[in-house]
């Protein structure tokens, strides 16, 4: 199709594709272009959070089982999906935080891992690509990882004089990085909640946020998304992930009816674009289907 466009979005650990632009992606398949998710590790130093599944079996048998729900979650966001294979690195805590292991995805070099993700560019042939910003999202060593090799991968992938030998160049269009944690749209589920009558798991979230200053991304935001339409479909994703979401957790507190009301979009920050395009956008491919159409 000669109005095929390609997207790949690039993720730390299994259901960060589920909790970040799940909709978005859920859109364009729906629309008919094709769509990757990148997963750098298999998400193995992370936590069984939902109280359901802990369960000694569970424990047991954790990797396989984190493979087995990203399977789900991409065949019902209809997605393609790769595995680079890293080793997750855990969140180490602590004042300081201990250093992290020997050979997981944040202490290898960065090179090693940038080639590997511009072997799966060249392959694909993305037109637009998406990942974190300098801060990961939150300040995961993973995800500032990702983002750092998602930047050099975009850089390197169309020049025929990096990586020769890894794929025919490829030169992606347009980078954005995802900014779905914004403190405005956290205030107004919050409002929300409470003008029903019900308790909001946001509370500790705002309180915690504002005593530490941090900025709002949605301050960066580019680029809204409308993707209301795909927020069961996204939800559905999210609950594939069993062993790290619970049904019953502050992710469900909102309905989708509500969200469609209050905050329909997903939102993102342009941070490269190889073609004319005006901002603000409501489309990741805006100025895309003029290029490769011409």
């Amino acid at each position: 199709m000669a109005d095929k466009l390609r997207l790949m979005t690039v993720h730390a650990h299994p259901d960060d594709e589920a909790s970040k632009g799940a909709a978005t992606t859920a859109r364009y398949v729906a629309e008919g272009h094709d769509v990757m998710v990148v997963t750098c590790t298999g998400g193995e130093a992370g936590s069984i959070l939902n109280p359901a599944m802990e369960r000694p079996e569970v424990e047991a048998n954790l990797t396989s089982i984190r493979k087995e729900e990203m399977a789900e979650a991409a065949e019902i966001l209809g997605v393609q999906h790769r595995w680079m294979g890293y080793i997750d690195s855990g969140l180490p805590e602590g004042d300081p935080p201990p250093p992290l292991p020997d050979g997981v995805f944040a202490t290898l070099p960065v090179e090693e891992e940038t080639r590997e993700l511009v072997k799966i560019i060249r392959e694909f042939r993305p037109h637009v690509v998406i990942t974190y910003d300098e801060n990961g999202g939150y300040p995961h060593p993973d995800h500032i990882r990702t983002h750092e090799i998602s930047v050099a991968a975009f850089d390197a992938a169309g020049d025929p004089d990096l990586f020769q030998g890894d794929g025919e160049p490829w030169q992606p269009l347009k980078l954005y990085y995802s900014h779905g944690f914004s403190r405005k749209r956290m205030q107004l589920f919050h409002e929300s909640l409470l003008a029903e009558g019900k308790e909001s798991p946001y509370t500790s979230w705002l309180e915690r946020w504002d005593k530490q200053g941090r900025p709002d991304p949605d301050d960066r935001v580019t680029t809204r998304v409308p993707c209301g339409d795909y927020f069961e479909q996204r939800d559905d994703a999210l609950r594939a992930h069993a062993t790290q979401i619970d049904p019953n957790s502050r992710w469900f507190a909102v309905s989708c009816e509500t969200q469609r009301e209050l905050w329909p979009t997903e939102d993102y920050e342009l941070v490269r674009s190889l073609v004319d395009t005006t901002l603000p956008e409501d489309d990741l491919f805006s100025g895309v289907q003029e290029r490769v159409c011409a």
